[in-house]
């Protein structure tokens, strides 16, 4: 029956991007990088497919990595930077106008110095800039906006029909017994129910943006409103099934965020202002009030401890972390800090479970305020984008104010965690679309042109559409 299921589940894979195909599209096969990078991120490392990667039962292995991974992680990357040089002038100007981005990475790098492990810090490092190389090249593509659309499609059309297919007919993959509250979870491709949430929300915030882009063509295509729709149920299905509720609330946000304005037809920065500064007072008013977040936790039916998450907190802070600097770029669960940790957690964490905390352990006061810097300036970019087209800044503002509500319950801002990817797909500005190609102006025919010099073959045309 398992085997009948995967083939099912390939050929419905495969319809759905022959439903949603649409040949006039073109990207480069430089994309191909960011797409093979964020399904390992958003699902499992090879090793750990492969069964090769034990789980960690000690400190001591919590720093060691996979030779496997990191071999091909690392020539991900080095493929990356070898596409991003073919476009040295546009990934400079992007760097250029993101200085909030190069302050940020620039002190996790410097913090690197002051770990207890310096080589094992730069290696994590090395390892995160690859996100910035990844997000980079969707957002220095030629065709940006198909580019991001295929992301998304290629991440929703194959992650979750597999999560669904490993969940009902391979338990022993799809499903894993939880320490946290000693029942069987659902973990589909992913390994936790956390990760299998965040994967649902940054697919399901996608595919809803294209059904609404979908819906309002005047030529409706069936086939590709047939694919996100059935991607949309098994995105909630997956929901439902991981019982996930952090990464649910913020999937709904985002998508009456992306519904309002597509309805709505507004683009009054004002209204953004008010929805996601609601969204993030609204959060952060529920951990300031104890009463009143026990109450709202009660709602949804959840421990009012978030499974130990609040006394793991206490418990961090209490730690001599160094405030002001933190104890390195990735480097706070690690020897006797993790050993302490686990000797009063069974369930062994691995992080705070709160993005600021988490920012904060490692960089100090510091990195949070850097954080706080690049959040700003991102989405001060947001709104300039959302200005000039409500539709485009719309699915980027979902996912800024998903990323920024659902790290208040786990860490997002982390290397390699789809939330943080998509969040910087979402804050990196960019300058004027970029168009190589002649443009062709109705002439009288009393006007003149003068000789115009043929443009080098890197240069590119700014234009602005009013």
């Amino acid at each position: 029956m398992s085997f009948i299921a995967t083939l099912a589940c390939g050929f419905g894979i495969l319809l759905l991007f022959a439903l949603n195909r649409d040949p006039k599209a073109r990207t480069s096969l430089g994309l191909w990088l960011p797409t093979v990078w964020i399904l390992l991120a958003g699902s499992r490392m090879v090793s750990v497919w492969l069964g090769t990667n034990p789980d960690v039962q000690t400190a001591t292995q919590a720093g060691e990595g996979n030779p496997l991974d990191r071999l091909i992680l690392t020539t991900l990357m080095m493929i990356g930077i070898l596409v991003l040089l073919g476009r040295a002038r546009r990934v400079l100007r992007v760097l250029k106008i993101n200085w909030p981005l190069l302050l940020f990475f620039g002190y996790c790098a410097a913090s690197t110095l002051w770990s207890a492990t310096p080589d094992l810090a730069a290696k994590r490092w090395f390892k995160a800039t690859g996100d910035v190389v990844m997000v980079l090249i969707i957002l220095t593509d030629r065709n940006r906006t198909e580019a991001i659309k295929r992301i998304i499609t290629r991440v929703g059309f194959i992650l979750m029909p597999l999560s669904v297919l490993l969940i009902e007919f391979y338990p022993t993959v799809g499903r894993a017994y939880s320490l946290e509250d000693g029942v069987f979870s659902y973990t589909g491709v992913t390994t936790n129910k956390n990760m299998l949430g965040v994967i649902c929300m940054v697919a399901g915030l996608g595919c809803v943006w294209l059904l609404t882009k979908a819906l309002y063509q005047k030529r409706r295509k069936l086939g590709r409103l047939t694919a996100l729709v059935v991607t949309i149920a098994t995105v909630l299905w997956l929901f439902v099934t991981a019982n996930s509720m952090t990464p649910l609330a913020c999937f709904l946000m985002g998508s009456a965020l992306i519904v309002f304005v597509k309805v709505s037809g507004r683009n009054r920065p004002a209204d953004i202002h008010i929805a996601v500064g609601s969204m993030v007072v609204l959060a952060t008013f529920l951990f300031v009030f104890p009463e009143i977040f026990v109450s709202a936790i009660h709602l949804v039916g959840r421990n009012a401890t978030l499974t130990g998450r609040t006394g793991l907190w206490k418990d961090l802070l209490a730690m001599d972390t160094h405030p002001w600097l933190g104890t390195g770029f990735e480097s706070f669960w690690l020897g006797s800090r993790l050993e302490h940790i686990w000797s009063l957690y069974p369930w062994h964490p691995n992080e705070a479970h709160n993005g600021y905390l988490e920012v904060y352990l490692n960089l100090g006061l510091a990195g949070v305020g850097l954080l706080g810097l690049l959040l700003a300036a991102g989405y001060r970019h947001l709104i300039a984008v959302y200005q000039r087209d409500p539709e485009a800044g719309s699915l980027r503002l979902a996912y800024f104010s998903a990323a920024i509500v659902y790290s208040f319950t786990e860490a997002g801002f982390r290397m390699l965690d789809p939330i943080w990817i998509f969040l910087l797909l979402a804050i990196i500005a960019v300058p004027e679309t970029t168009i190589r190609q002649e443009v062709e102006l109705p002439l009288d025919e009393s006007q003149q042109l003068a000789p115009v010099r043929p443009a080098p073959e890197d240069e590119e045309v700014y234009v602005r559409i009013y």
